[in-house]
């Protein structure tokens, strides 16, 4: 994939594709949010908390962008710390033409709209360069502040997924969420 560098200066941040070379930067942002984060997640063995963990999850992550599959970013502070991620996966070619986002951004900069701005640039991405159609998301019933992020960027919610994804260990209810092309702005 090429390096693509989309900025939101006014937010204070760009989006860049991950390299295998930051696995480290991405390790300590994980270790330092996983107890924030176990209840909005899949439950994840040891192993992905590794230096080898998250660069199996990169290397994986740039052979899917080859493929047109998922994309993974990296959420950077304008002076380039590595705030969180921020994926496009599932993509649906054909007649379809939709993909998933996920995200996650670090406790230490809650609250600041970056992943709103974050969830603006990869939908520029997706609908501009991808040529997508639609982008959706889900998000655990109570995950107020998502749910936030989602509708300041106009996703619209289509309803209620019962037992949609294990979270935590247990298969938890979500709302989806989308938006289309002609929607963004």
């Amino acid at each position: 994939m090429v390096d693509i560098v989309l900025y939101n200066r006014a937010a204070g941040i760009y989006i860049s594709p991950l390299h295998y070379e930051e696995a480290a930067q991405l390790l300590i942002l994980r270790l330092r949010n996983r107890m924030a984060y176990q209840c909005y997640e899949p439950r994840h063995d040891d192993e992905f908390y590794t230096l080898e963990g998250q660069q199996q999850l990169i290397k994986r992550r740039t052979l899917e962008a080859q493929q047109d599959k998922a994309y993974m970013f990296g959420i950077y502070l304008l002076d380039g710390s590595l705030i969180g991620q921020i994926t496009i996966s599932n993509i649906v070619r054909g007649v379809g033409q939709f993909a998933d986002i996920g995200y996650f951004i670090d406790q230490e900069v809650h609250s600041k709209g970056y992943m709103t701005a974050a969830v603006g640039l990869i939908l520029q991405f997706a609908f501009r360069s991808l040529g997508l159609h639609r982008v959706q998301a889900a998000i655990l019933i109570h995950n107020d502040v998502s749910r936030r992020v989602l509708e300041k960027n106009h996703f619209q919610l289509e309803g209620r997924a019962r037992g949609f994804i294990k979270i935590n260990g247990e298969w938890q209810d979500h709302q989806t969420y989308a938006i289309l092309s002609d929607e963004a702005l």
